[in-house]
Order: C-alpha cells, then sequence, then structure tokens
C-alpha cells in the first residue's frame, strides 16, 4: 500500500499566525522554504482548479483513440545491415539506382507495433509495461506523433475523435525522452525557463494568483488559499511561477542553481539529471503526456514521490498521461489507473490496474501473494518464466505465446469495459482553438533563444578568452616575423615579403574561426531532441549564434590588426587600416559560417574533421596564392572564383598595393607602378573597384553558409538513431528456447584467470571548490564536502550492492575509489590487498562501467 503522505511541517506556523499578511508569508516563504509535501500540491491544485473554473478558463480533456496502429521499418538484412565503408558505398549506390527505378532494395519489413487498439482516457494515469525491447518507446512516440521520418506508421490515431496529422498542435501533446539531454552550461531552472519559454507556457498561474488576492469574501479563506498559492509557486524570487512549481514537485529545490554538467564539467547527478528532462516537458503543461521511462536512475521513493504528484496533476487537472515504467514498485504500481502491457509489439492487456491479475487468472495463471504485480504481468508472457505461474494440472501446461494472450484479451469483457467508460469529454478542444491560442511567435521564440545564447557566451567566456589570448600571441610573433624594419617597398620584391604577411593574416584569421566546428557538434544532440520535442526551428538557434558572435569576430580580428598592422609596416593611412580590419572581419565571418555548415552536415565531430580539412586545402589552393590563377588550367578556373580565400586575399592585396607608397613607376604589361605590376605578376585583381566587390562577396559566403546551415539543421537527422535489428526477434528467440542444465559446476572444475585481490577504504573525505552559484546565497565555505568519512571494504566472491537515494554520492563514490576524480581533493587511504593503492597499477587490473 502506498506510503501516507507526510505530515505537514508548517502546521504550526498556521496555527500561530493564521491571519499573517500576504506580504510577511511571501517573506517567510522565501527566505526558508518548507517541503512541499502531497497534501500541499493536492489543496494547491484544488484551489488552481476552482479558481480556473470561476474564471472560465477551465482546462479541456483529450481523448486519445489508436485503432489498428502499427508502426513498421525496413531495414536491411544480413552483412550488408553492417555499417562498413564497403556497405555504405552499396547501399548509397543501390539507394540511387531504386530512385531511377534500376533495381529495388532488399529491406526486410519489420513491425515495431502489430495491430495495437485501444482508449487512454482523459483524468486517468496509465501505466505502459513491457520487457526492454518490446516496443514501449516507439509506442509512445506514435501516439505522441513524434515517430521518426524513417518509421510508418499506419491505423487511425484520434485525440478527441480528430485525426493526429502535421496540423496537430504541437502544444496539445509531450513526450519526455529517455534520452537526458541537456546544455551542460545551464543550470535546472534555466532549461526549464527555456522550455518554458519555447512551450508558451500559460499565464494561468499568474492569472490564478491575482484572482487569490482581489477575491472578496471569507477571510480566512482567501488567506489559506494565497498561502497555498505561494507556497506552491514562491522560490528565491523567482518570477516564472510555473517553473517554480514544478521545480518544488520534482524535488528538484536544492540543485535549482546548479549547472547540468557533462563529462568536463562537475554537474547534477544523474538522478537529477533526469527530473530536469521530465520537468523540462512538464512545464509545458500540455493536455497529454507520455512519459519514456522517467524512473532511471531514480529511487524508489523518489519514483514514488514523482508520480504521486503527476498522479494529482492527473486527476485535478484533467490530464491525459502515459507512463512507462521497467519495474516500479507495488506503491507505485497502485496509483496508476490503467495498465497496458505490450509484447512483442502486440497489446496483451489494456484496462484497469486493479482487473490486471484477473485476466490472467482467467488463462490459468496466478500472481503469487508476496509476488510484485509488475514483476508478474511481466514475466507471465515470458517462455522461461510463464511456467511457474501455472495454477492447473502441472501435466496440462502448455506455453501461452503472445498471440493467444493478445487474442484472449480481444475477446474478453476488458475492451469493452474500457470502450464503455469513456467516450469524448464535453469539454473538448479543437485543434483550430487550441494552434491559435498556443502558437509561439516568431519573435518571442527569437527572444527566448538569444537570452540562452547570451547566457552560454557568458558561461563559455573561458574558451573566448583563450581564443582571443591565442590570437593575440599570434598576432605578435608574426609581427616580429615581418618586422617593418625588415620590410621595404620600392621594388617588386619588396611586395612578396607583404604578401607572404597578407596571406599568413587571412589564413590565421581564418584559421581561428575553426572553434565553431567543435561547439556547434557539442550542442547538435540538444538542438535534435529540442527540435523534436519543443519544435525548435534551425534558424532560432544559427541565428542568436551568428548575432553573439559578431562582437567576439570584431575583438579579434580588431586585436590582430592592431598589433600587427602598424608593426609590420602596412600603408599608414587610417583608412587603409580600417579597411584592411574590414576585410578580415568579413573573412572571419566567412570562416565561422562555413565552419557551422560544416558541423551541420557532418554531425560527427571524425566527420566534421574530415570535411574542413578537405574544404580547407582546397580554398588555400584555390585562393590564388599558393597556385597563381594565370597558371591554372582553363578547366580549374572555377575553382579559384569559387574560393572565399581568393576574396579575402585580392581585398587585403588592393587595399596594399595601391597606396601611394607603391606609386612608383614600373612598367609591365599594362601596369605602370610596382603596386600594380605586384597585382599583374601574382595575378590578382588591379583594379580598385574589386575591393567593394570582394567584401561584398564575403559577407554573401557568411550569408549563404548560414542559410544552409539552417536548412541542414531543419532537414538532417541525427546520426544516433536507433537502429531497427533484424534479427532481434530470432535472436531472442533462439536464446529463450535453449534450456540451461540442472547440473551444479564445483569450484574445483575450474581456476580464476586472475588473482583474488580485496579493496577497503578507510575515512575517505572529499572536497571540491565551493559553486559561484551556492556563493551567492550567502554561502562562506570555500570547500563542498562531498564525501564525509566514507569507510568500508569489497571482498573477492562477495557482490556488493551501492545503495542510496539520488544525490547522496554513489557515484562520487566510485570515481573516488577507481581514481576517476581528476580535480578536488581527497582524503584518506585505499588499500588493495593490503597494499596502499597506486593509480598506474590499479588501472591495469581494474574496470569502469560509467553511468551515463
Amino acid at each position: 500500500m502506498p506510503s501516507p503522505p507526510a505530515p505537514r511541517t508548517e502546521h504550526s506556523w498556521e496555527a500561530e499566525q493564521p491571519h499573517a499578511p500576504p506580504a510577511a508569508a511571501s517573506e517567510k516563504l522565501i527566505s526558508s522554504p518548507t517541503p512541499f509535501t502531497h497534501e500541499d500540491n493536492r489543496r494547491f491544485l484544488q484551489m488552481l482548479r476552482e479558481e480556473k473554473e470561476r474564471l472560465g478558463v477551465g482546462g479541456a480533456k483529450v481523448e486519445v483513440r489508436f485503432e489498428e496502429l502499427a508502426v513498421e521499418a525496413h531495414v536491411r538484412v544480413g552483412r550488408r545491415a553492417l555499417p562498413t565503408l564497403i556497405n555504405c558505398a552499396v547501399n548509397a549506390a543501390q539507394v540511387l539506382a531504386t530512385c531511377l527505378h534500376i533495381c529495388t532494395t532488399r529491406e526486410r519489413c519489420i513491425k515495431i507495433i502489430n495491430g495495437a487498439s485501444g482508449m487512454i482516457q482523459p483524468s486517468r494515469m496509465t501505466l505502459l509495461l513491457g520487457a526492454p525491447g518490446s516496443g514501449k518507446t516507439t509506442f509512445l512516440k506514435a501516439l505522441a506523433g513524434k515517430l521518426d521520418s524513417s518509421l510508418k506508421r499506419k491505423g487511425k490515431l484520434m485525440y478527441n475523435g480528430e485525426e493526429v496529422n502535421s496540423l496537430t498542435p504541437q502544444h496539445l501533446h509531450a513526450y519526455i525522452s529517455q534520452c537526458d539531454l541537456h546544455n551542460a552550461e545551464m543550470t535546472v531552472r534555466e532549461t526549464i525557463d527555456f522550455s518554458s519559454n519555447m512551450l508558451g507556457t500559460s499565464n494561468e498561474f499568474d492569472m490564478a494568483g491575482e484572482a487569490i488576492r482581489r477575491k472578496q469574501g471569507v477571510i480566512n479563506k482567501v488567506d489559506q488559499n494565497l498561502e497555498s498559492f505561494l507556497k506552491a509557486t514562491t522560490f528565491r524570487e523567482r518570477s516564472n511561477l510555473t517553473t517554480n512549481y514544478i521545480i518544488k514537485i520534482l524535488g528538484l529545490s536544492e540543485c535549482a542553481d546548479t549547472i547540468m554538467g557533462d563529462e568536463m564539467r562537475r554537474g547534477i547527478s544523474g538522478g537529477q539529471k533526469k527530473r530536469a528532462t521530465v520537468g523540462e516537458m512538464l512545464v509545458g503543461l500540455a493536455r497529454c503526456f507520455f512519459m519514456d521511462d522517467i524512473s532511471t536512475g531514480l529511487d524508489s521513493s523518489t519514483t514514488y514521490e514523482i508520480v504521486k504528484f503527476i498522479q494529482q496533476m492527473t486527476h485535478l487537472m484533467d490530464l491525459t498521461v502515459v507512463i512507462s515504467l521497467l519495474q516500479p514498485p507495488p506503491e507505485t504500481l497502485e496509483l496508476f489507473d490503467d495498465i497496458i502491457l505490450l509484447c512483442e509489439g502486440q497489446i496483451v492487456y489494456h484496462g484497469p490496474q486493479e482487473n490486471a491479475t484477473d485476466f490472467f487468472e482467467i488463462m490459468g495463471f496466478k500472481c503469487p501473494s508476496r509476488k510484485n504485480v509488475a514483476d508478474f504481468l511481466q514475466e507471465v508472457t515470458s517462455e522461461m518464466d510463464q511456467k511457474q505461474y501455472w495454477i492447473n494440472d502441472e501435466h496440462k501446461y502448455q506455453y501461452h505465446p503472445i498471440e493467444k494472450f493478445a487474442e484472449s484479451f480481444c475477446s474478453s469483457y476488458l475492451p469493452r469495459l474500457v470502450k464503455e467508460g469513456s467516450g469524448v469529454p464535453n469539454n473538448t478542444v479543437k485543434h483550430e482553438e487550441v494552434k491559435a491560442s498556443s502558437r509561439l511567435s516568431r519573435w518571442n521564440i527569437f527572444k527566448a533563444c538569444f537570452s540562452r545564447e547570451v547566457l552560454l557566451l557568458k558561461r563559455n567566456s573561458p574558451l573566448h578568452i583563450f581564443t582571443t589570448v591565442q590570437i593575440t600571441v599570434l598576432a605578435l610573433v608574426i609581427s616580429t616575423i615581418f618586422l617593418r624594419t625588415n620590410m621595404n617597398h620600392k621594388s617588386v620584391v619588396d611586395a612578396n615579403k607583404y604578401i607572404g604577411a597578407l596571406f599568413v593574416a587571412v589564413m590565421i584569421v581564418n584559421f581561428n574561426g575553426m572553434i565553431e566546428i567543435a561547439m556547434t557538434i557539442k550542442r547538435l544532440p540538444t538542438f535534435y531532441k529540442q527540435r523534436e520535442l519543443l519544435a525548435l526551428p534551425g534558424w532560432a538557434l544559427i541565428t542568436p549564434v551568428f548575432l553573439t558572435s559578431i562582437p567576439m569576430s570584431l575583438v579579434q580580428t580588431g586585436l590582430w590588426t592592431i598589433l600587427t598592422y602598424y608593426v609590420i609596416g602596412y600603408a599608414p593611412s587610417f583608412i587603409r587600416f580600417m579597411k584592411h580590419y574590414l576585410v578580415l572581419f568579413a573573412m572571419h565571418q566567412m570562416s565561422m559560417g562555413m565552419c557551422r555548415l560544416l558541423a551541420a552536415v557532418a554531425r560527427t565531430l571524425v566527420m566534421a574533421n574530415v570535411l574542413s580539412t578537405a574544404t580547407l586545402v582546397a580554398i588555400f589552393i584555390f585562393g590564388g596564392v599558393v597556385i597563381s590563377k594565370d597558371d591554372l588550367q582553363p578547366w580549374l578556373r572555377w575553382g579559384y572564383w569559387t574560393s572565399p580565400f581568393t576574396y579575402a586575399q585580392n581585398a587585403v592585396c588592393l587595399n596594399e598595393f595601391l597606396d601611394e607608397r607603391w606609386a612608383t613607376e614600373f612598367r609591365y604589361k599594362n601596369a605602370y607602378t610596382v603596386g600594380e605590376a605586384i597585382l599583374e605578376i601574382r595575378g590578382f585583381l588591379t583594379e580598385w573597384h574589386w575591393y567593394w566587390i570582394c567584401v561584398g562577396i564575403l559577407f554573401g559566403f557568411s550569408l549563404v553558409f548560414n542559410i544552409l546551415s539552417i536548412f541542414a539543421l531543419e532537414f538532417m537527422n541525427s546520426p544516433h538513431k536507433h537502429q531497427v535489428n533484424a534479427d532481434a526477434t530470432n535472436t531472442m528467440t533462439e536464446c529463450t528456447t535453449k534450456r540451461v542444465g540442472t547440473g551444479k559446476v564445483s569450484n574445483s572444475d575450474f581456476s580464476l584467470p586472475f588473482r583474488p585481490l580485496s579493496l577497503v577504504f578507510d575515512h575517505i573525505n572529499y572536497f571540491v571548490d565551493m559553486p559561484k552559484e551556492m556563493m551567492k546565497y550567502g554561502v562562506m565555505a570555500k570547500k563542498l564536502q562531498l564525501l564525509q568519512d566514507v569507510s568500508g571494504t569489497f571482498r573477492p566472491g562477495v557482490l556488493t550492492g551501492l545503495m542510496g537515494i539520488t544525490g547522496t554520492g554513489k557515484t562520487t563514490l566510485l570515481d573516488v575509489l577507481a581514481g576517476r576524480k581528476t580535480g578536488g581533493h581527497i582524503e584518506g587511504t585505499i588499500m588493495i590487498a593490503g597494499y596502499p593503492k597506486k593509480q598506474e597499477t590499479f588501472s591495469r587490473i581494474s574496470g569502469y562501467c560509467e553511468h551515463l
């Protein structure tokens, strides 16, 4: 049975100050927030429901109906499915031949979901059960309309009787992925705030708060409602009330201002990251939620707390919720109203939670009294575990396949029971109404993304400082190599030195923009997730990145120009100085735009490095310096005119050699001065108007590259999509048909290929620097202790389980023992087989399985 709600800790405060003014209550809640219990949440949601009904803004119910729903995937079989270089080339050629109707592809159709029918009612919370590989993720994505383009959906899927299609409003339903992908530099609050802005969260919390403050009537009732409202939506003087509420119900208050973190940055724990993933979609307050495996990384008590809060939201806010869990404990299972049991893509059971065991008992299988019902439901369909639940004569037992369970369920009374209890709700929602009310304007999307980009620019300031210092050091080095004391300007030979200096300037500025490749590749997984779940367009990512890169580009190219221009001894005119600066700025912008395009097209760091290397070699060779335009074969001249390096080099050379100091008379072909002669000899343009044309073309390249990057982000899919294995079903069947022998194996029959070792750790303490976010709230300590006086031993031949609630330091302890911590301060002793641990030798005898 579920544990009763915790007693309210603020009861004595209410008894002592029943008529405290709102300002005092608000100050009390901000300074020392009290625990937010299930009873507090129920009171708040009930109050919110009453106020919304009084204001006439009650939420509409959504009924999800699916009939003969099937999801198919066409995959290659055999050795052709392996991603080798030869297979990729052959497959690409075969796809091209298929488009030309020359041949057909040899692909096999795999049914991931096979003829599922049912109905999910509003104001009821449904549990989706199934073994790994049964199709739960695909089923949830199909219900949410988030299927990958490579999968084909058949059958009917309707919301309130209307077919789900591309015109269905995105904000009507929300899918919560099992992948925890976030921007590592953003805090939990900032992540949920951005999701709230992108989902266009309504201001119903603000409306309810204003209504409570203005409401006339019984004073005690108003004070009670106001206290509930403040307790649910007030947290550290932050303005987004919905975000405050989501942070409180998910238990993220302690880490709300801690960055998410990644492999290189210390952040929140894996369980807290999972709750943040749930929160960034829950903040949208959609009418349908499809949550995929939200208990990964969470302990059973935290899972129960979160599911209990979601259950209260489902019942009191009339939501339609489907949650998939792997092994829910009994108290969590009882919170659900309905259960869907999915096996090999077929629905074996769909009905009330309390009738699930009765259906299988009719089939001859009974759940033992002390057996977890969720485990029973998943094991009773397994060939290896089914026999133990058979209650009839053991000699009459025969394996019941999935198809038999599915047929029996379809012919039973349970599907009719679900349909009779349903019906299109009275307060239904129309797609047009939702589209008109919740569609976010492009300006609001831009503001949200631009604010995030400015925040990321500040958080990534060490990287930008490093690139600035790098180009400064290079400028000092180059300026000493081409020092003006050794740079004359009287002959063609002297001009060649200036051409070399100008070539190095353009090349280094171009290389300085390549940092965009790594930064874009790093952000792509998060973008693909937000594109799918938050409907984030490609321009919303590229446009803010482009705008925020302009100041950095101005600073870096400005430093280069200031440190090199007069030291090397270019044309002394200030106007020439500014024109030289303009060309380098345009080249830097072009370089960053090109690198963004390469990253968006390649999508992986390895492919991006290959493409960038080939691209840079091509634009340098055809740039007119390595090989003159006049020395190129006529059929290769197109490479000269398509290389951005051509226009940057021509622009800086025109700016330099058409200055008055290069006007010494010198005749060569059509040239009459030394400056014109060197341009003619090296194959550069000689007329001044080409300077402005070259600058305009460089800015045009930057614009085109950024536009193409937007298209690449819009239409290209993530390279890390899960592939369907055509042989998975056959392999699983072969494995399950094999019987394990009952003979016992003695220890004397084999010998261990290694020496067993014991590990003893005594008084382990681990300290890290106090995060800056915590110092803002008055924490004066310089160090934060994550492990405190931890001692224990791991013995050979004994399997030890490390348990603890989310955020207690389990991963930190394992990292310290394994020697994976590169920062912080570690105290205590670690002994291996009685000897002090040496990391150099310990890493050779140990293995570490990382939790992601």
